[in-house]
């Protein structure tokens, strides 16, 4: 049971937020063209979806050009669930192939879950995801390109560390590389009321060999004053990390390094509210960071993720909502499938800011941005 300061804690948080929320005023919806909306298309057409359900999308620059991974199948949770990639070929998104699934054996097959594209400097395109009945017991895996993205390595389980149990790669969004090539990954456990234990808590695996070796940093949280998982790495000027999370407690959370990650910050909130579900954010080349998240709690006006929203600070703290780029209230679409949600976002080498997004679970959005414009 939690604590009475936990309590209120959360019922602190929520009246900020409420107050925040009802005090901004969002951007209207771009379309293609306008603005800083460059390009907004679907990566594959909603009418030819090669699965009935899609989630949880990643997004990489290689030299070959933009890959970009989801799951897909009958739904979330079902073992017909699997990886599939498109890559970005002259000007246009290939038709998505799976590329790796949950067979076990000829009887056995499980979920595949959140893949995660990663390009390292020098070795091949990284691609890490999850194989399991459920996020509490799930296990990470990692597979291969060396012809960014085309065709796959045989998968590897990434193994066990004592600190965590399953080790599990970048758990939603992209590692980053340090100077000395090692590749931090962020990432998260999400424990299960059934086992007893319903904490979730953030941590980091680290790698050095692409994979082959692993060392942990964390828990940094005890899952009690906040329950947060998948952490986003911003990096500052000044040589600090801050990493930016999804919790169940209506409200982004934070915590800060001053050491390139080995030990962390208390974690606290920030100033933006979040109806426990994934975001992502990036530091820009000049230094600005940006965020994509729902801008909502589960009891705002418009609730949970039907708005989907962009934000930029100078220092990681102070947030200004710059793109909105879905919304869609319940008074104009009340059915319960609406959901823009589980942003990934980059920047690629000529500068454009590339973002895609879950589309009512039926497509992926692939959205570009000019930051001169924000």
């Amino acid at each position: 049971m939690k604590s009475i300061y936990t309590l209120v804690l959360s019922m602190s948080v929520s009246a900020m937020i409420s107050g925040l929320s009802a005090e901004v005023e969002f951007p209207p919806v771009l379309r293609e063209g306008e603005g800083s909306v460059i390009k907004s298309q679907q990566i594959f057409d909603l009418a030819k979806k090669p699965t009935r359900s899609c989630h949880a999308s990643t997004i990489e620059e290689t030299p070959g050009g933009l890959v970009a991974a989801w799951f897909g199948g009958s739904h979330e949770k079902h073992k017909d669930v699997g990886i599939r990639v498109s890559r970005h070929l002259d000007g246009k998104w290939s038709a998505p192939v799976e590329v790796v699934n949950g067979v076990q054996s000829s009887s056995k097959r499980y979920p595949c879950w959140n893949p995660v594209l990663f390009q390292p400097k020098d070795g091949p395109l990284l691609l890490f995801y999850k194989v399991g009945p459920s996020p509490s017991t799930w296990w990470g895996m990692l597979t291969t390109s060396n012809d960014h993205g085309k065709t796959w390595s045989w998968p590897t389980k990434l193994g066990e560390h004592e600190a965590i149990g399953h080790l599990l790669g970048p758990v939603k969004n992209k590692p980053i590389q340090l100077p000395d090539g090692a590749i931090v990954c962020p990432s998260s456990s999400e424990l299960d009321v059934k086992l007893g234990n319903d904490k979730w808590r953030v941590h980091f695996e680290i790698t050095r060999d692409l994979g082959k070796t692993w060392e942990v940093i964390g828990p940094i949280n005890d899952g009690i004053e906040f329950d947060a998982i998948q952490p986003s790495i911003l990096t500052h000027k000044n040589g600090d990390f801050q990493i930016l999370c999804r919790s169940r407690q209506n409200v982004v959370t934070q915590a800060w390094s001053k050491d390139q990650g080995k030990t962390w910050s208390e974690m606290t909130a920030s100033n933006l509210p979040n109806p426990s579900a994934g975001t992502d954010a990036v530091t820009l080349a000049d230094g600005r960071h940006l965020m994509v998240y729902n801008h909502t709690t589960r009891n705002t006006r418009i609730p949970g993720r039907r708005m989907l929203n962009v934000s930029i600070s100078k220092n990681g703290k102070d947030w200004k909502p710059v793109v909105t780029l879905e919304r869609t209230p319940k008074s104009e679409n009340p059915d319960r499938s609406v959901e823009y949600s589980y942003p990934a976002v980059i920047q690629t080498k000529d500068g454009m800011i590339h973002i895609t997004y879950t589309y009512h679970r039926e497509g992926i959005k692939h959205v570009i941005l000019d930051p001169a414009k924000l």
